[in-house]
């Protein structure tokens, strides 16, 4: 497995950052299952927050949830019910394949470290995202993965969930080829109930099969968060001279070949799979979130959150 210069789990959360989502709140758009009562509206029906409907009593209900007003213009008795707000279960994916080592020249940096890779920038989003829950009182866990699962934590929404995550992110190094369809699918079959599942990624896989895998979490009731990660270089295929260019997936695996001669067809590839994957959550109602990792990491997360729509 390659090293992406392990942080230490603290340094994952700088005062930039920290500063940036101390002014942000995560509000989900659609009803989720929860543990305790919070600020997300829950598919349940109860007797706090906000009115929902009226049922006819049946024996055994609680009295002081009588509308005693409809009792008295139509002498029949029923039972006022209210919208429940509960907690988040939120559950990142962190990708850490090979292909997330890569940096480029015009990365942005942030703690210190020169241009960020891929991998480094998802680790500060998900850093970010984990402590913006946490603090409001949202339950949070952690997958990474590359071709296949590697590491699970369940969604807690305990204070101390937040060191857990980060330190995991930040003994994590990226390794191994990239299968996130097959993964989603495994995922998808393994977080329980309806909620909310983020994903970041450089998605290089097969679109047709990643959309199918998305569409999974859709059908399992959970709200999609789409971060695709990608570098300049990646987007703009800027290179000019005859060299090698080495695969970050496979050891050993090596391309030489003339830049010029494949750009366009480069260009073209890239620009029809970035819009396949962004239609495809654009169907689903799925936030789909394109960065660029020569965007400064506050940034692209103040820009998220000031666009997203609840």
């Amino acid at each position: 497995m390659t090293s992406t210069a392990a942080p230490e789990f603290s340094e994952l959360l700088p005062p930039e950052i920290v500063n940036t989502i101390g002014r942000l709140e995560f509000l989900a758009r659609t009803a989720k299952e929860g543990s305790i009562s919070g600020r997300h509206a829950s598919p349940h029906k109860g007797f706090s927050v906000e009115f929902a409907e009226h049922r006819q009593y049946v024996t055994g209900d609680d009295l002081r949830n009588l509308d005693w007003r409809v009792l008295g213009k139509s002498d029949r008795y029923y039972i006022k019910q209210y919208i429940e707000e509960t907690n988040l279960r939120a559950t990142l994916l962190v990708d850490a394949s090979g292909s997330m080592a890569y940096a480029g020249e015009q990365a942005s940096s942030l703690g210190g470290q020169g241009p960020l890779t891929k991998f480094q920038y998802a680790r500060y989003l998900a850093a970010a995202l984990s402590y913006l829950l946490i603090r409001q009182q949202d339950a949070v866990g952690l997958v990474t993965f590359d071709e296949a699962v590697r590491t699970y934590l369940r969604p807690a929404a305990k204070p101390s969930q937040v060191r857990t995550v980060l330190e995991e992110l930040s003994r994590t190094e990226t390794g191994g080829d990239t299968a996130c369809a097959a993964t989603f699918h495994e995922i998808a079959e393994r977080i329980p109930a309806r909620g909310l599942v983020v994903i970041l990624s450089d998605l290089f896989d097969d679109a047709e099969a990643i959309k199918n895998a998305l569409h999974h979490f859709r059908y399992r009731r959970h709200e999609l968060v789409v971060f695709h990660l990608m570098a300049e270089e990646e987007l703009t295929f800027p290179f000019d001279k005859f060299d090698d260019f080495r695969c970050l997936e496979v050891e050993g695996r090596r391309l030489n070949i003339d830049p010029s001669t494949i750009r366009a067809s480069y260009l073209d590839r890239v620009k029809a799979h970035l819009k396949s994957i962004e239609l495809a959550c654009g169907q689903m109602q799925a936030d789909y979130v394109p960065v660029n990792t020569k965007t400064p990491v506050p940034e692209a997360l103040f820009t998220y959150f000031s666009q997203r729509k609840v």
